[in-house]
């Protein structure tokens, strides 16, 4: 078995993170349910990939997923503390609340005591429940851990601790100066991974999962600088998730702006320093992005953003867990494995050797008895990735294809002008569960298995989990000249604003603890980033 190990830092990272973990769940309830579709039950997935088997002192078994997540002290079951106010020299006393279980969180431990209870209640009666829990998730989800249905292990969940507890100041790189130079938390972190990955007996890989959009990007830095450190031959696949509200354009003055700016390359810098394939998913804004045609997003829900999210980590993560099947298998119904180093290889050591790629998705993907969509496929995807270019004829890109219903390579190329250079397609007929933590977002034009309707009356209320069971979806990584413009914003942002004679920014970067030689590395990283795409390289030669 090739072991993968997976960490979340921040915010954004868990809410993404909590979505995918619930979707692994979901499989895994499928797989023993003797009522549910059979493509659930076939044996192409190997969920030991991501889980491990436990026991508990009790004697209990348990299989929890190979997890750490890194977040902040907001939790929804946080304990009583005073906070000290000091206002005009007259202190006060004030108390903060502790956030108690939702509907759904406290139906999940009254399952846990009565199993029996679902079993014993009739089909009117257990809908009427299901819905008032997927109205308080819609209407009530302050944090990742509210919607979360998985078991996790003691060691998978670190909370930070410090005097940083204004998130609203947590924005930039170097606000989080005081968590990095805290040796205590940043070797905790570090043991709780080499819990899991020294259980491994052959790690395929790290994939990591950050919100880069502020303090914790810093963190996830210096964790990532440890992994490299500690694991140098075990592959990082790491994928930057922003909620699409942190990149909307509002209004900033001229200072915000600039730092605004040196965060991203500095970030970038850093967080692409200390692995071996960069993934940045958030586009702007999903409620009038491509998606609106069959999803209804509300993007200042995280909720909701994130759940798209995961969906497409989940799909292209897929061939991780896909069983290696020789001449004389039998798992017909799946084809394409790849673990995380192979994926590496194919989109980082060919063509362009680019380690920055797009994710794009198709969600839903059209099915199988859509011959004239099948045939279309590849231009039902569109990125998740921000920044980049729209035009992509790029002869010299790489990619991973990975889709649940697609059954021949001509079917992805036929309406494409310049086809890849290299391509390695993944294929399942397991579509993507929907549980009923998931978010209502899908229009009425999806249909309960997630065919797009042709003819469908149209419904004001968004279809949820108890209208959808699953989705098919199709999801990819490219390696390409698309990510040029996102590479060149960020480095010609730290040339202008904090190498240039005279930049304004030197004081800002300064203040988050980088000299000037450090700041003119991080201007040479991203060179050498942008070299692969300069036209006067050789790209059809060897690299030495």
């Amino acid at each position: 078995m090739r072991e993968a190990v997976t960490v979340q830092v921040g915010g954004f990272a868990n809410y993404v993170g909590s979505h995918f973990w619930n979707f692994q769940d979901e499989l895994l309830g499928l797989a023993d349910d003797p009522d549910a579709d059979p493509v659930f039950k076939n044996d192409a997935l190997d969920m030991d990939v991501l889980y491990r088997s436990g026991e508990m002192h009790q004697g209990i078994p348990t299989y929890c997923p190979r997890l750490v997540s890194v977040g902040s002290r907001v939790h929804p079951v946080i304990s009583v503390r005073p906070v000290l106010l000091q206002i005009s020299s007259i202190v006060t006393r004030s108390v903060s609340k502790p956030h108690g279980r939702n509907l759904f969180l406290q139906s999940l431990v009254e399952e846990g005591q009565n199993p029996s209870t679902s079993n014993g209640a009739s089909n009117s009666q257990k809908s009427v429940e299901d819905k008032d829990l997927i109205d308080c998730l819609e209407n009530g989800v302050n944090f990742w851990t509210d919607y979360s249905k998985v078991q996790y292990h003691p060691q998978s969940l670190y909370e930070l601790h410090g005097s940083w507890t204004d998130f609203d100041k947590f924005d930039n790189y170097g606000s989080a100066q005081e968590v990095v130079s805290d040796w205590s938390q940043i070797e905790e972190m570090n043991e709780r991974l080499r819990f899991f990955v020294e259980e491994c007996d052959h790690i395929q890989g790290i994939q990591f999962i950050v919100d880069d959009s502020g303090g914790f990007s810093s963190v996830a830095a210096q964790f990532l600088e440890n992994i490299a450190d500690d694991y140098t031959n075990t592959p990082v696949l790491l994928y930057c998730v922003r909620d699409p509200m942190t990149l909307g354009s509002s209004r900033r003055n001229q200072r915000v702006s600039i730092m605004r700016a040196l965060h991203d390359a500095v970030s970038f810098s850093k967080l692409s320093s200390f692995c071996n394939l960069m993934v940045p998913i958030g586009p702007p804004s999903l409620s009038r992005s491509y998606m609106s045609s069959y999803l209804y997003i509300q993007d200042e829900k995280p909720f909701h953003a994130s759940a798209v999210c995961a969906a497409a980590i989940h799909s292209i993560t897929v061939p991780f867990r896909l069983q290696r099947t020789g001449p004389s298998s039998d798992l017909a119904h799946s084809s394409g494995n790849l673990d995380i180093g192979e994926l590496l290889h194919i989109l980082s050591d060919q063509g362009r050797q680019n380690m920055v790629t797009a994710l794009d998705v198709a969600m839903p993907a059209p099915s199988l008895t859509d011959r004239d969509a099948m045939g279309n496929i590849e231009m039902k995807l569109h990125s998740l990735t921000p920044e980049i270019s729209d035009e992509d004829e790029d002869p010299y890109s790489v990619e991973s294809l990975v889709d649940f219903h697609i059954t021949s390579e001509r079917l992805v190329y036929e309406a494409r002008e310049t086809k890849p250079k290299f391509s390695h397609l993944s294929a399942s007929l397991c579509p993507l569960p929907v549980p009923l933590p998931f978010p209502s977002i899908f229009r009425g034009n999806i249909g309960r298995h997630g065919e797009i309707l042709s003819d469908h009356a149209e419904e004001s209320q968004p279809k949820g989990s108890l209208d959808i069971e699953s989705i098919p979806m199709a999801a990819r990584l490219r390696s390409s000249s698309a990510v040029l413009p996102f590479i060149e914003r960020r480095s010609g942002s730290l040339q202008k604003h904090g190498v240039a004679r005279g930049a304004i920014g030197s004081l800002v970067l300064r203040d988050w603890g980088f000299g000037r030689e450090e700041v003119e590395d991080m201007a040479e990283h991203l060179a050498k980033l942008l070299g692969p795409f300069h036209p006067e390289m050789d790209l059809t030669s060897d690299s030495d």
